[in-house]
């Protein structure tokens, strides 16, 4: 899955190639069209029951201002809430509504005449669990936003807004060189200021931007921008202490969680349904196993056993999506997604086969030996997973072209090679996750693909939750060489105009190397880079759509990654969950917002 982190992200996110990261997919803005399946109900609700959810991994972090996977987005909704979100109603789920805010700000109302100053008054009510329950202040807010950059574990969209955002640059330039301990962290973020997020009192929080953003509201949406509560300071951020030491604003709480294991929220006692527009927390408990593989999880779905009602990181197995897709299954859901899922990252600082992946040539002649249409065969047909031949989805507004530079060709491909110095081929390593039916098969369809260019390919097998957090979001694996290519999924962080949310975090040089931003492969051209900076400061949305083309030709044309499909999301629940919609963002139904038919209410 996607998201995000993001990296969404957010993969079909797990069907096709495991979880992604950023969790944002849409076809336009403020709307979400062709979903097809299951949707609301006419049945009146029903509270009470427990929700059990099955998955085969983990969250990348339990901490609401670090977590940059669509999993970890989906655990978020029910504890931790933000400024705006974005809502599970047919056909608004890609439009943002007021969350822990009062109200969309609006120019003259909110935002300021030369569109750089967002004032934000919060809700009144919203409070911590603690003991006493406590409110929620935009002084926590300051805090959520500090924590983002800090030196343990930084936000992996940090990219997206810290130019954005007036004096985050600076600040998290400082905060670079704190020590990672919790002492010292919370030092330097309480006597150092962040001039562009301002507590101007209690309940109002104020924004100052470099430059207009007509997205900003939207991105406001990231679960980095969440509040903080000041306990938090005693943690290092996104730790295993943390995650055991979490509070609440939202209408859930973590009871218990064990990692790569099981996680059970019940209700949370501060919550006020009343403050709170977007979840309405019908079911009592949610339990998440997260021991399940792929096909067990899938049947337990369909044979309605008792403690089998959603997914978690899991999607139908796509060879299994064709015949739901045909007896018109009405508990399976396709929703749209605005993504690049799963793509094949390559290692571009490997120092294997004599640093042949730093060789443009090299990744060229790799392009060309793919052979796209047989992994978007084995990851469930073209029918869920259309082609994508560059870096920007068509549903992505501004910059979207349609052109593809990498034909398949093993005959050139091969040629390639020869000339770059590899007459005998090369043997590369590509890392997978193997608790995904999708991205055990794009391993098995690429070996066999790049076999007949002469290229050898070994595998790196992983659990889904050590995917990113061990792996691609670890710069000095891949400067060891562990991995040659990778496969990973990418979606937009919010919607509509997004082009920046794509080409900031995965392709603009160093500011977007891992763990601050998810360019996993170590790319860094300085033409792509010069042009994605232009693009984002671009004054018109014309001028922006004409430099985001120019940097999708540069990008592709430098070969860091093998784009595959912008597909369609599988998910699938059990008969007796109800009022499930699919949220983009979440990448799955809203678990606040479904409730159990009353004959069987889980335990």
């Amino acid at each position: 899955m996607t998201r995000r982190i993001k990296p969404i992200v957010a993969l079909s996110a797990i069907a096709v190639a495991g979880l992604t990261l950023s969790a944002c997919s849409s076809t336009s803005p403020g709307t979400t069209t062709n979903v097809e399946g299951s949707g609301g109900t006419s049945a009146t609700p029903v509270k009470g029951g427990t929700l059990n959810m099955l998955g085969a991994g983990d969250v990348d972090y339990m901490d609401p201002n670090i977590s940059y996977y669509s999993v970890g987005y989906l655990a978020l909704r029910e504890w931790s809430r933000q400024l705006f979100t974005y809502p599970a109603v047919n056909g608004q789920t890609t439009t943002p509504v007021p969350d822990l805010a009062e109200k969309l700000p609006t120019m003259g109302d909110g935002i300021s005449a030369d569109g750089k100053t967002y004032t934000i008054k919060m809700r009144s009510g919203v409070k911590w669990d603690t003991s006493p329950a406590r409110a929620v202040t935009a002084a926590d807010f300051v805090r959520g936003v500090k924590r983002t950059c800090n030196p343990a574990q930084p936000f992996g969209g940090l990219p997206d807004y810290e130019g954005l955002i007036q004096g985050m640059q600076a600040f998290c330039d400082g905060f670079a060189k704190v020590a990672p301990t919790p002492s010292a962290m919370t030092d330097y973020m309480n006597k150092t200021d962040l001039p562009g997020v301002v507590a101007k009192d209690d309940q109002t929080i104020v924004f100052h931007l470099n430059n207009p953003a007509s997205y900003f509201p939207d991105m406001l949406t990231l679960t980095a921008f969440s509040p903080a509560p000041k306990e938090y300071d005693a943690y290092v951020p996104a730790g295993s202490e943390l995650a055991q030491h979490t509070l609440s604003d939202g209408p859930y709480k973590i009871a218990s969680y064990s990692p790569k294991k099981d996680i059970t929220f019940v209700r949370n006692e501060a919550w006020d349904g009343a403050t709170d527009p977007v979840r309405k927390a019908y079911v009592d408990k949610i339990v998440v196993n997260q021991t399940v593989t792929q096909d067990s999880a899938q049947q337990q779905l369909e044979t309605g056993t008792p403690s089998a009602d959603m997914e978690f990181d899991l999607a139908p197995p796509p060879s299994q999506i064709p015949a739901l897709k045909a007896k018109n299954d009405p508990n399976l859901t396709l929703g749209p997604t605005a993504s690049t899922n799963p793509y094949i990252v390559y290692n571009s600082q490997s120092p294997n086969n004599n640093k042949a992946m730093q060789n443009v040539k090299v990744r060229q002649a790799i392009s060309y030996a793919i052979n796209r249409t047989n992994i978007i065969q084995v990851i469930g047909g073209p029918s869920v997973n259309p082609a994508l031949t560059h870096v920007l989805p068509s549903n992505i507004v501004g910059g979207e072209t349609n052109f593809d530079l990498y034909p398949y060709d093993p005959a050139k491909a091969k040629a390639m090679l020869a000339a770059a110095g590899y007459p005998n081929g090369i043997t590369v390593k590509m890392l997978y996750r193997n608790a995904s039916e999708g991205s055990n098969k794009t391993f098995q369809t690429v070996q066999q693909d790049l076999s007949k260019a002469g290229i050898t390919v070994t595998g790196i097998p992983s659990p889904n939750s050590d995917f990113y957090t061990k792996y691609l979001q670890v710069p000095s694996v891949a400067q060891r060489g562990v991995w040659d290519l990778a496969t990973a999924g990418w979606g937009a962080d919010w919607y509509g105009n997004a082009a920046l949310s794509f080409f900031n975090p995965l392709f603009s040089g160093k500011p977007s190397f891992p763990p601050v931003g998810s360019n996993f492969g170590l790319y860094n051209s300085p033409a792509a880079n010069t042009l994605i900076k232009a693009a984002g400061l671009a004054q018109t949305k014309e001028e922006a759509a004409s430099l985001w083309a120019k940097a999708d030709k540069q990008v592709m044309e430098d070969a860091p990654f093998f784009p595959i499909t912008n597909p369609q999301q599988a998910n699938y629940h059990a008969t007796q969950v109800q009022n499930a919609i699919y949220v983009p963002a979440l990448q799955n139904y809203d678990p606040t917002n479904v409730w159990l038919s009353p004959d069987k209410q889980g335990g």
